[in-house]
């Protein structure tokens, strides 16, 4: 596996971010390993509450949440996902699936002998850590989502019929790729008979114009300095280093004939079951995840009681335009909990 290591300059001096590194190694999967970064705050002694971010972001979008965690007294850790941040970073896209994404996140977790954990998770950080408490629901005390879901792959499908799934990957195949992540947003707001998600797929995987920095600016309600985009531009110096950024949205399940699909509806089996705390907190600005918490106030039995939350005035990225709010949250939660 050809992997790459972005320069420790590139993460020196990001506003809000002087946290030192720790890292972890780990198989990956042909003979090699790959390292993995995450920061850690807090007393070593504090109940875990493990942050996951999403794509195409890192470990520096909890930068306004982790000092609120550490100074209730929790042990808080925010891992980069393989590809992302600090982590090692695969070159071919092909290097990256589903599988393996919960696969490194398992091997990491469990050599750092986490357990009482509060995940935290958001975007892809629900699609990995959901995986992870269904795979190791022993080391989860605690489960707060946000802005996620857990697709089974007939989120697309007019029905369950999995004899359209044939179809759904033809028109998927047929769309163009976008001119510009503003095309994108257009066909997200005003959603045609195409699943909008496609459009984002297509342009994340194909573009050349994709830029992390460029979504996470467009999908947060929050006005970003120069210097916090950098910071986000930060583990990509060139598109190299993108592969696991531009993979991502193809890795969701969009029709029930995928295996990822098959392995989410066992992990669904397991969360049925799950009748520890459970906490949906979307944000009332994300057109994309809007309605998807209710599947999981439903079917998880641990969020059955819960004062479930929406964090109001925040966009995707309700960590950057909400961060110390949405901590303090959780922080009530974990008390009242």
């Amino acid at each position: 596996m050809d992997v790459l290591r972005a320069p420790d300059e590139r993460f020196a001096n990001l506003p809000g971010y002087s946290f030192e590194p720790h890292y972890t190694e780990v198989s990956d999967g042909e003979g090699g390993e790959l390292r993995l970064h995450h920061v850690e705050q807090g007393p070593s002694s504090g109940e875990v509450v493990l942050c996951l971010h999403g794509q195409p972001t890192w470990s520096y979008l909890y930068r306004k949440m982790i000092p609120v965690f550490a100074q209730a007294g929790y042990r808080t850790i925010a891992p980069d996902f393989v590809g992302f941040g600090r982590s090692d970073k695969p070159t071919r896209t092909e290097d990256y699936t589903y599988a393996r994404h919960v696969e490194w996140m398992r091997q990491w977790l469990q050599t750092n002998q986490l357990n009482d954990i509060t995940l935290v998770c958001q975007d892809w950080g629900g699609l990995i850590g959901l995986r992870l408490v269904a795979t190791l629901p022993e080391h989860f005390s605690r489960v707060v989502i946000a802005n996620t879901g857990l697709p089974e792959g007939s989120g697309f499908l007019t029905s369950f019929d999995i004899r359209l799934a044939p179809k759904m990957h033809r028109v998927y195949s047929s769309l163009p790729v976008p001119a510009s992540l503003s095309e994108v947003f257009a066909k997200i707001q005003n959603p045609g008979e195409v699943p909008p998600f496609f459009f984002w797929r297509k342009f994340v995987a194909q573009s050349p114009n994709f830029r992390p920095q460029d979504f996470v600016e467009m999908a947060s309600s929050s006005e970003l300095s120069a210097d916090v985009l950098a910071a986000y531009e930060a583990p990509f110096p060139d598109e190299r280093f993108l592969a696991g950024a531009r993979r991502f949205p193809s890795l969701v399940p969009i029709t029930p004939d995928e295996p990822e699909a098959t392995s989410n509806r066992m992990a669904w089996n397991v969360l049925q079951t799950f009748d520890k705390p459970f906490l949906t907190a979307f944000s009332d600005g994300d057109i994309g995840s809007a309605g998807m918490e209710r599947e999981f106030q439903e079917r998880v039995p641990g969020a059955k009681k819960q004062a479930h939350i929406t964090i109001r005035d925040a966009g995707h990225f309700l960590q950057e335009d909400a961060g110390e709010r949405f901590a303090e949250e959780i922080v009530n939660f974990m008390r009242t909990n």
